[in-house]
């Protein structure tokens, strides 16, 4: 089922911060001049539709004691891929799990973006890992500055009411 004109309004509205109040989704509501039933209603159809999968809060990491953070890129046997990537999805310090084709000069087919408080916390972590799964090919890439970090939206506002 397509979306349809107020699916795809609702998805634009959802995709800013909610407001923290004691009825958020009536807020959104109002905004869209739709009353907070129908509101309610159209979401549960479309997380029924899988367009909206979950509802979250965003953590700032490095503001709660997260200061390190590294993308770990594993080499994972094909005929495994997905199921040591189910594994290391489901791990706690794992915030991103993504399957890729190496490329020519790169053999690393499997993602994983862990956190920790420090460096070592981060290395200690990806070893645990590679013990687990029997992986010994994998490199850590630590963040050292974060340019940039934001919900993606799928759906704009109409020309000239957003950069």
């Amino acid at each position: 089922m397509a979306l349809s004109d107020l699916d795809q309004k609702i998805i634009l509205a959802l995709q800013r911060d909610l407001e923290i109040c004691p009825r958020p989704f009536q807020e959104v509501a109002e905004h869209l001049g739709i009353a907070e039933e129908t509101l309610l209603e159209v979401i549960q159809s479309l997380m029924a539709r899988g367009y909206i999968r979950r509802f979250g809060a965003t953590l700032r990491h490095q503001q709660s004691g997260f200061e390190a953070n590294a993308l770990v890129a594993w080499v994972v046997p094909e005929a495994d891929l997905q199921r040591i990537g189910r594994h290391l999805a489901a791990q706690r310090a794992v915030s991103h799990c993504y399957a890729r084709r190496p490329a020519p000069t790169w053999p690393y087919n499997l993602y994983t973006m862990i956190h920790g408080r420090t460096p070592e916390e981060c290395v200690a972590i990806a070893a645990h890992m590679a013990a687990e799964t029997g992986l010994q090919d994998y490199e850590l890439l630590f963040s050292e500055t974060e340019l940039k970090k934001t919900t993606m939206r799928y759906f704009r506002e109409s020309a000239g009411n957003e950069p």
